[in-house]
């Protein structure tokens, strides 16, 4: 998928930023299914916007998490909000920087992501050409709608696996199951809003690990 730069004057709808763009197999059947897995929190720990490389660690459970999604024969999909790009935090550069280390790591363990979806804009961006009400910012559906056009997914038969309620959100907006993990914020999230009514996850996990042993076991 080729990135583009979206502007605030621009009368297109901006589109998600993926990386590394990945294009779907040739012969690829239409009927993928897919595991969405969030970012920070999920399979990395959480400690806000990452703008130190070195601060960036990958959960030990991670690429297990993540090999057993390509041993069950699905495509294993990251899809992030990265506000700190909209925000002035850092540059797009560290993002991608980020999302290499990440693919790095998980496959010097034996996992495969098959593709990394992030959406830099917030409506409210100090930097001008990523301020705008997109229609990928999670849980806004675009980064899952991207995605399926990519690859082919049928997103109804698909899961998202967050530590955030938007995660959770997301997946109902596309018919996808979704799993809370209590790694992250997930704990947090799960103790304000278990009760609140709305809409709840098909699952709570301690962890990306044990929600795909969920997943596989409920196919």
């Amino acid at each position: 998928m080729t990135r583009s730069s979206p502007s605030a004057r621009s009368s297109k709808q901006p589109r998600p930023a993926a990386h590394p763009p990945v294009q779907p197999e040739r012969g690829a059947s239409k009927e993928r299914r897919a595991v969405f897995f969030d970012r920070d929190g999920t399979l990395n720990e959480e400690i806000g916007h990452v703008s130190d490389l070195e601060q960036f660690r990958v959960y030990p459970f991670a690429a297990r998490a993540v090999r057993q999604v390509n041993e069950a024969g699905m495509l294993a999909i990251v899809v992030t909000n990265q506000s700190g790009v909209g925000r002035g935090l850092f540059a797009e550069s560290l993002v991608k920087k980020t999302h290499r280390r990440l693919t790095s790591r998980i496959a010097a363990k034996g996992g495969r992501l098959d593709a990394i979806f992030y959406c830099p804009h917030h409506p409210e961006a100090l930097v001008e050409q990523y301020r705008v009400a997109c229609a990928c910012r999670k849980p806004a559906p675009g980064l899952l709608e991207a995605a399926a056009k990519q690859f082919g997914i049928r997103l109804e038969k698909s899961f998202v696996v967050g530590d955030r309620y938007v995660d959770v959100q997301l997946a109902h907006r596309v018919g996808a199951r979704s799993v809370l993990v209590l790694t992250g914020v997930g704990t947090n999230e799960w103790e304000l809003r278990r009760a609140a009514g709305g809409e709840q996850p098909d699952h709570v996990a301690g962890n990306a690990d044990e929600a795909v042993g969920w997943i596989l076991r409920n196919l």
